[in-house]
């Protein structure tokens, strides 16, 4: 596969299948992080998503795929975060998400920049200004990946887990 063309466009339904073992198998290896934060997705749950995203408002979200050689081989979500209510101190700033996917054999072959480069323009063409990438502490592939492209941390989540 290296040296190869590579292809980002929109995703289509017909990616859908790709798109779906793709999601399950990045959910595979995060479950291997930390099983108490990740889970695999029900098969039905996450066709039914990409079909409902890619048949949508597509200046909401996007979902673009990397082809090699005619071979779906990467995808980036974008998935757009709501404006703060009017309410709270936070300024509105159109934001999303970014979740990006490589398959393990096509992985250091500069696909997933070609990735994130694509979604950053697809962005910006839609006003978002602002793009996280929610990374698990544990997955320094994806921290080094991110960080080679200029993301960087942004503050600090706390949490804690409450019962009833």
């Amino acid at each position: 596969m290296g040296g190869e063309k590579i292809t980002v466009r929109p995703a289509v339904l017909a990616d859908v299948g790709s798109l779906v073992r793709m999601r399950k198998s990045n959910a595979k290896a995060h479950l291997v992080l930390d099983p108490q934060v990740y889970r695999i997705p029900e098969t039905e749950a996450v066709v039914r998503h990409f079909s409902a995203v890619l048949t949508e408002d597509t200046t909401r979200h996007a979902v673009l795929v990397a082809e090699v050689a005619g071979r779906l081989v990467g995808m980036v979500e974008v998935v757009r975060n709501p404006d703060p209510p009017d309410h709270q101190i936070l300024r509105p700033e159109p934001s999303a998400q970014i979740h990006t996917v490589v398959t393990d054999e096509a992985r250091n072959q500069g696909i997933g920049s070609a990735l994130l480069e694509a979604a950053e323009d697809w962005a910006a063409a839609q006003g978002i200004g602002y793009l996280s990438a929610g990374i698990h502490h544990r997955n320094a592939d994806a921290v080094r990946f991110y960080g080679r492209h200029g993301y960087a941390d942004s503050g600090r989540l706390l949490g804690r887990r409450v019962t009833a």
